[in-house]
């Protein structure tokens, strides 16, 4: 459910992975290298990437110490508000776009996490509860820096991340908005206004946008071909799915894949 890991002048993973937790990079000291996605990061002294539950990660090599921690939705998100905290300002939502946070309170954010490793090796009575509220601390430090950066605060709505997770649990459905409407039992109309509020798109349009970003992951990670990625993201005409892929990155899938193994 939780999990701290501890590298130092080291290279890290031999291939990208993909883990379905939300995991926190924090760079102690030195610089880091990572691949996400299809970006690659270097991370300095006091710096911190949050990745999403199913992107692909790659830590590629640490010259210092960097600290990676792990954790799962269902650990974190007991309540709405865990959930909009995970996401606010951005930090586990960002749909593929990571960003590098310089935080302001380092040496709380080191202590903090060292902390949480206290707790995760000693297993003190209720430690899954004070490991909760010092994974709190740690994201509400990097709303704080993210603030103090100069970044507007963006508040999200726990609906819509229920939404987000929700599509990526369904892939291979392919539900229509009003099917997502009934699992979260609210309407259609409800969903487009979040959306919209949220990222300016319509619910159907997320759900574009998360297939898109999945299908990439699949393209460029998974050894498969594009008829059996079609049928993973619930397109029953591989065809069609080709269609719709170019529609939305002005690449055919395996343009897209000879393109960026390129780089």
């Amino acid at each position: 459910m939780i999990e701290i890991k501890r590298y130092s002048n080291e290279t890290g993973h031999s291939e990208p992975r993909r883990v379905i937790k939300y995991t926190l990079f924090w760079c102690h000291s030195g610089n880091a290298e990572i691949l996400i996605d299809e970006n690659i990061f270097i991370m300095n002294a006091h710096q911190t990437v949050t990745i999403t539950s199913g992107q692909f990660h790659q830590l590629i090599s640490v010259d210092g110490e960097l600290t990676a921690l792990e954790f799962t939705l269902d650990f974190f998100s007991k309540s709405d508000s865990d959930i909009e905290l995970i996401f606010h300002n951005g930090l586990f939502c960002h749909f593929g776009m990571n960003e590098k946070i310089t935080v302001q309170n380092a040496s709380f954010f080191s202590e903090t996490l060292s902390l949480i490793e206290k707790e995760i090796d000693e297993k003190p009575y209720q430690y899954l509860i004070s490991t909760h509220s010092l994974v709190s601390l740690l994201l509400i430090e990097i709303n704080r820096s993210k603030i103090a950066n100069g970044d507007e605060i963006w508040k999200p709505d726990a609906l819509f991340l229920k939404f987000l997770e929700s599509i990526r649990h369904h892939f291979t459905e392919n539900f229509p908005v009003s099917r997502f409407a009934d699992i979260l039992s609210t309407t259609e109309a409800k969903l487009n206004e979040v959306s919209k509020l949220h990222t300016n798109k319509t619910a159907q349009n997320v759900i574009y946008s998360l297939i898109v970003s999945e299908a990439k992951r699949l393209l460029l990670y998974e050894k498969l071909t594009v008829k059996e990625i079609a049928y993973q993201l619930g397109f029953n005409d591989p065809f069609y799915f080709s269609n719709f892929f170019k529609k939305h990155t002005s690449l055919s899938p395996k343009d897209y894949q000879k393109t960026l193994r390129k780089v």
